[in-house]
């Protein structure tokens, strides 16, 4: 099976993200790792018994829904790969099912407690420009972590970038104001710091392209030195971004296409709008809900 599961990946890394890839090498290696335990050695023997054995095994470990159901994810499509290859006739995951995974979307920060963290001054040394210049490019465009780590010089023009999304799917979005000054304050520090082959961007003091890790620390530092009262990370900013502008526009099809999502309802759920503004609207609107209107001052009659 190893063999198998080997040219899986190898055929997945030439169209799927870093991390994919790396989170469906951990999901194989495991399927693997209980496979040699109950003497499958082929993925031809696999079937629905013994996945639902090993899915079952996951979570009895403690594994949460969303992590089982990214592991079933996989088997899924380790399975489809098996069938096109006439390795099994048939996919056996699609008849399993795990548990629904509990909604946590994250919490949107408050815009006036953002622009107080945005806007605190530094001390403009090359990595607070760098920081400054991560900072407003995130909120700026939503960018993902992933997509924000892989850019280069090369993709800023003007006032918009070019991003490679989820599926290898290229986009454009707009680069605001800020983030165009603090990307402007940034690269004559990006050209003296980087190495004569590095390509990126973002680059670390050594002169090498910034890793995710790396930019997710990062952010956590400056949230706690500029005195933000919550944690903040990549996908909080993305997030923001996302709610902010729709709270503004209302225009749902709009932060789609800037979110770079495939399907409008993976926006619906992403991003949300603010209860008070729902709630004014509809009283405004609904007939039923002016509280205050003349007929339902007034009893009803007998």
């Amino acid at each position: 099976m190893s063999a198998q599961v080997d040219a899986f990946l190898a055929s997945l890394a030439r169209h799927a993200s870093s991390a994919t890839l790396d989170a469906y090498r951990r999901d194989l290696a495991a399927l693997q790792a209980f496979a040699q335990a109950h003497g499958i050695d082929d993925a031809a023997q696999l079937n629905m018994a013994n996945l639902r054995a090993f899915l079952s095994s996951e979570r009895s470990r403690g594994m949460a829904a969303r992590s089982l159901a990214r592991r079933r994810s996989a088997l899924s499509r380790f399975a489809e790969d098996c069938v096109t290859q006439g390795i099994l006739a048939d996919n056996p995951v699609t008849l399993l099912r795990t548990p629904k995974a509990p909604s946590h979307l994250p919490r949107p920060l408050d815009v006036d407690v953002l622009a107080r963290c945005l806007d605190t001054p530094h001390d403009q040394s090359p990595l607070a420009c760098r920081d400054q210049a991560m900072l407003e490019l995130l909120y700026s465009s939503g960018l993902r972590l992933a997509e924000l780590a892989a850019l280069e010089p090369g993709d800023l023009d003007q006032q918009r970038v070019r991003v490679m999304g989820k599926g290898a799917k290229p986009r454009q979005v707009p680069v605001g104001r800020r983030a165009q000054a603090a990307l402007a304050a940034w690269m004559p520090h990006r050209h003296m710091l980087a190495k004569a082959d590095e390509t990126a961007l973002f680059i670390s003091q050594r002169g090498q392209r910034l890793g995710h890790r790396a930019i997710q620390k990062r952010l956590s530092q400056l949230a706690v030195a500029r005195g933000l009262p919550e944690h903040l990370h990549p996908h909080r900013l993305r997030h923001s971004f996302a709610s902010h502008l729709l709270e503004s526009s209302q225009d749902l099809r709009a932060v789609q296409e800037l979110l770079g999502h495939a399907n409008l309802s993976t926006t619906q759920v992403y991003t949300r709008l603010d209860w008070q503004h729902l709630a004014a609207s509809y009283d405004a609107a609904h007939p039923r809900a002016r509280r205050h209107s003349k007929y339902l001052d007034t009893p009803p009659e007998a």
